[in-house]
């Protein structure tokens, strides 16, 4: 291999490839457009300055696009962040905000390094699913209000953008369909002075690059008990969602992404984000959806660009950004909304294969976030729910059989299945204790022990047969069943 092969094998696509080049280009400025009438409402949220969103977005997509884990991911200022530090931006200010924001970068940080990603494993697909389809359903409720007491104009505005993006595609792709809506429908506002609701309605336009500092707060212990809930809460809640949208990422793109590299990643943008004044964020699965799924991106360059573009169309082009009518945007989330939802998950067809347990999880998922707004409460409460029905699963598989000796002095109890709390509960009320013959052996080569709750119940069965002067013999444990019976048996009771 030439010396220079192993340099060019490292380039990134968009450096020798003129078509990915412009396909990120072109997604990252879609996105960056996307983005400004979202940070300015997630600032309104968290009740401060609409240019604390937008710095925060700049800095959390430029910052991402190198450190994170996740290629063409973005992250900006969020909705659950924005609603997890309002409180305390409403009851002790802005510098406290910023200091949180830090202080949540740096547990993101250290959990990341602690494996936190790995906990991924244990979300299964119908959580997935439902955390997906309730995606779909908040981004499109974010959309309503916009429809909501504004002037007729706007909804011929929202059917022709929605027109454009179905149709548009059919003749080329070399422009993304958003940004095309995007651009047709402001100029027809503008030429024929729709008075419609605009990107200027949410709020000003920061007219400077955002400049580093400390946060203007008492470096005190009082300040830290004060912040530490709110920035373990956001971290807790980025660190999910962005995680969240990583996978459904991998999925779309059919690529591996480094979770651990993404959490660290995040932890770093929210500490840098915070020094810049902004109000932090995670990854945002509307913007990603447009970037990854509708514009067809898929490098770092598209992530970067839409920060950088996001300040340059803020501050070069402030006044024509502000005459965007708000109905392109509507239009164009409403389209991700469309293409996010999982339509076959809830297929008839579908749903008659699907096990009752499975679609309750998926259910469940979906309401819990519809309801609360929050993608983390909705996951974790689909994931225990989902743990409950496999374990109840699981329990039932647990059987107890009997076969007695012909000369009725021994009786063997062959056990299969998995031994855990849910099944070694009713594990004890399967044997006869007082017919059964003297001696008891209980056969476990088809089963294993998982844990205490199951050597307890062992140890119970053996209590029972030992006060009528019964014997027990249990054979036939797995080396890992084996250790734990022995570490654990007799050292679970005080009588």
């Amino acid at each position: 291999m030439p010396p220079a092969a192993p340099l060019r094998a490292l380039r990134p696509d968009w450096l020798s490839n003129p078509k990915v080049w412009r396909t990120e280009v072109l997604a990252g400025l879609v996105v960056a457009l996307a983005l400004i009438p979202e940070a300015i409402s997630f600032s309104i949220i968290a009740g401060v300055d609409p240019a604390v969103g937008l710095f925060a977005s700049f800095t959390m997509a430029v910052v991402i696009s190198i450190v994170g884990g996740r290629r063409a991911m973005i992250s900006a200022a969020t909705g659950a962040v924005a609603l997890v530090i309002a409180p305390l931006n409403r009851e002790h200010g802005l510098g406290h905000l910023i200091a949180a924001v830090i202080l949540a970068g740096v547990i993101q940080v250290v959990l990341g390094v602690l494996g936190v990603a790995k906990l991924m494993r244990f979300i299964p697909r119908s959580v997935m699913v439902g955390f997906v389809n309730a995606l779909a359903i908040l981004i499109f409720m974010a959309q309503v209000p916009e429809m909501r007491n504004v002037p007729w104009a706007v909804y011929p505005l929202i059917i022709g953008g929605l027109a454009l993006m179905v149709l548009f595609p059919r003749i080329t792709t070399v422009i993304p369909a958003p940004l095309l809506s995007i651009v047709i429908l402001t100029a027809i506002t503008v030429g024929a002075a729709i008075a419609v609701p605009t990107v200027g309605d949410k709020g000003e336009l920061p007219s400077s690059l955002p400049v580093p500092g400390l946060p203007d707060v008492p470096f005190t212990l009082d300040t830290l008990t004060t912040i530490a809930p709110y920035a373990f809460a956001m971290a807790l809640v980025g660190l999910m969602e962005s995680l969240m949208t990583a996978k459904l990422v991998d999925d779309i793109t059919d690529t591996h992404s480094d979770k651990t590299r993404e959490s660290v990643g995040q932890g770093i943008a929210n500490i840098v984000t915070g020094f810049f004044g902004g109000m932090g964020g995670c990854a945002m699965i509307g913007q990603t959806m447009i970037n990854v799924k509708v514009s067809g991106a898929r490098t770092r360059l598209s992530t970067f660009l839409a920060g950088a573009f996001l300040m340059v169309l803020c501050i070069a082009f402030g006044p024509e950004v502000s005459d965007i009518p708000m109905a392109a945007l509507v239009a164009v989330m409403i389209m991700v909304s469309f293409a996010t939802f999982d339509w076959h998950s809830v297929a008839p067809k579908t749903l008659k294969r699907m096990p009752a347990g499975e679609i309750g999880v998926m259910a469940i998922t979906v309401a819990t976030v519809v309801a609360t707004h929050n993608l983390a409460i909705g996951v974790v409460l689909g994931s225990v729910t989902a743990m409950v029905v496999f374990a109840k699963r699981v329990a039932h598989l647990a059987e107890v059989t009997a076969v007695i000796d012909p000369d009725n002095t021994t009786v063997v109890y062959r056990v299969t299945g998995e031994l855990f709390f849910a099944s070694s509960n009713d594990l004890v009320g399967q044997f006869d204790y007082a017919n059964d013959p003297e001696k008891v052996v209980i056969d476990l080569s088809a089963a294993h022990i998982w844990d205490a709750s199951s050597v307890a119940a062992l140890d119970a069965i053996g209590s029972k047969y030992a006060q009528r002067g019964k014997s027990v013999e249990i054979i036939g444990l797995n080396d890992p069943s084996a250790d734990l019976h022995g570490k654990l048996t007799g050292e679970l009771t005080s009588h």
